[in-house]
């Protein structure tokens, strides 16, 4: 069904995972005139790309290959693993500061210059940790980002295509109608 209604979609994706050495992802259309497309999974064996109807109405084929080099760039970059490792690592760094600053708050009940110095350490770590890993987990995902449109240039060998089409979905006023943090 998907093949016959989004011809050019099938195509490209299908072609595109041929020439990056992938195996076809699933595809979903997500009903949205909001343009957007995303590549998600656990492994290349697993992995699924989404576009809106909103993305398919404002790109032609070039745009249209252009996104999807881009979020199969994704694929093959693991970049889902990765997401997942450092949003993981941003985590635990937040909880084990969280835990250093409670054990100091319920696990001493002298009080002397030592606790005093590591309960201002803990508090720094819990008001500062929070704070490195979000920018860690921001650095890391502009930097993927700037990969996929590198890979994703490389793909299709047309970069034009890819950045029309980020400039297309860049001024699109549409927004995501269930967007979720």
């Amino acid at each position: 069904d998907t093949r016959e209604i989004h011809f050019d979609l099938w195509n490209a994706t299908e072609n595109l995972s041929i020439t990056a050495g992938l195996p076809m992802p699933s595809l979903y259309i997500i009903e949205d005139p909001a343009p957007n497309a995303f590549a998600t999974g656990r492994d290349k064996e697993h992995a699924v790309v989404a576009v809106t109807t909103g993305l398919l109405d404002i790109l032609d084929r070039n745009e249209l290959e252009g996104v999807i080099a881009h979020e199969l760039s994704h694929i093959g970059n693991r970049d889902m693993l990765i997401s997942t490792v450092v949003v993981v690592l941003a985590g635990f760094v937040t909880l084990i500061s969280d835990i250093f600053l409670r054990s100091r708050f319920y696990g001493s009940s002298r009080n002397n210059k030592a606790t005093g110095v590591i309960l201002l350490i803990g508090l720094a770590l819990a008001i500062l940790a929070p704070i490195a890993a979000t920018l860690i987990r921001l650095a890391v995902s502009r930097k993927r980002e700037y990969l996929a449109d590198a890979a994703g240039s490389l793909l299709t060998r047309y970069p034009e295509g890819l950045a029309r089409a980020l400039e297309k979905i860049k001024n699109d006023p549409a927004v995501l109608k269930r967007a979720n943090n």
